[in-house]
């Protein structure tokens, strides 16, 4: 099996140090599984690792394309197992890091839609412009009388979920949920050293979520926002509806104070943290790491002893 690292964890949890870290110490490059990282010009409020630290080991996944273009979990999954095969061709280790755990998850099982490019499609425009016509609700409906367990799980504000459910069943007549039952019985295309960063103090998590929020604005992000909008980046566009984003131009427009924005970001990314941590908790077999009791040292060390442990059992096997 071919083998790599996953660092995942929350927003704000520490992923990028460890990353680069664990990549210095195991000679191995980088592999961003953050799905708002992938656009240029949005280095800020994704917390993008800087140009120092992309200096320090290389990195991959960043920076594909210009805000306001859609990507997909199918074309990640192909341009990113496409990046780690040829890392460990290379002999070295991939060290896939993010917080985006449906990117990680379906890289692991090598998920793929068959006969889904990841590009645009007329049907996917056609099911954008109904969305827009018709609403959520009534396009979650649709949904309801195709894939009746997808639908379940998702809000009628899950626009881009619901669409690409629709579109699914659509191109290949079936549906999302059968895809993924398919993909759960195939063996994974990379064997997985999965790490996730877990706070035992809930609060300590949230500081630094806040102390993030604050640095960013002190960090020009209403300038970076200003830059997109001034690109002609369409305000719908999945990029700029992002926590701290969305925000950021409700400032701009005159519709939030920035005192007020700050709070409403804050709020949003800790709901968001949350969800991360429920995502990631469906990984019962994960090396769990407490940023809150571990210094970064003690974290890489554990990392790489289990990665080398994990090498070793197989040489046995």
């Amino acid at each position: 099996m071919k083998k790599l690292i996953v660092i995942a964890g929350p927003t704000a949890s520490g992923k990028t140090a460890l990353s680069i870290a664990v990549a210095q110490r195991l000679g191995g490059e980088i592999v961003s599984a953050d799905s708002m990282q992938i656009y240029r010009g949005m280095d800020i409020g994704t917390a993008k690792a800087t140009a120092a630290e992309q200096a320090m080991v290389p990195h991959h996944m960043l920076d594909l394309l210009p805000p306001g273009e859609n990507y997909s979990v199918s074309r990640y999954v192909e341009e990113a197992s496409a990046v780690c095969e040829d890392i460990i061709g290379r002999g070295r280790v991939p060290v896939v890091t993010g917080g985006t755990g449906l990117y990680i998850d379906a890289l692991l099982a090598g998920r793929r839609f068959a006969g889904l490019s990841g590009e645009d499609s007329s049907l996917q425009k056609k099911l954008n412009e109904d969305y827009d016509r018709l609403g959520g609700e009534e396009m979650l409906r649709r949904l309801r009388e195709t894939d009746p367990a997808r639908a379940e799980k998702l809000t009628p504000g899950d626009r881009r979920r619901i669409i690409r459910a629709l579109e699914v069943f659509g191109i290949t007549g079936e549906t999302i949920s059968a895809h993924d039952a398919q993909s759960r019985e195939q063996a994974p295309a990379f064997d997985a050293l999965y790490t996730v960063l877990e706070f035992r103090d809930r609060e300590k998590l949230y500081r630094r979520i806040e102390q993030r929020v604050d640095r960013m604005y002190q960090d020009g992000l209403l300038e970076e926002v200003q830059l997109l909008e001034k690109a002609g980046i369409p305000e719908e566009s999945t990029c700029l509806q992002a926590i701290g984003y969305r925000q950021a131009m409700q400032i701009l427009r005159g519709e939030l104070d920035q005192e007020e924005a700050v709070r409403i970001t804050k709020q949003a990314t800790r709901r968001y943290a949350k969800r991360q941590l429920t995502w990631f908790r469906r990984h019962g077999d994960a090396l769990r790491l407490c940023p809150d009791e571990l210094s970064p040292e003690e974290m890489a060390d554990r990392v790489c002893e289990a990665f080398v442990r994990m090498k070793e059992s197989e040489a046995y096997d």
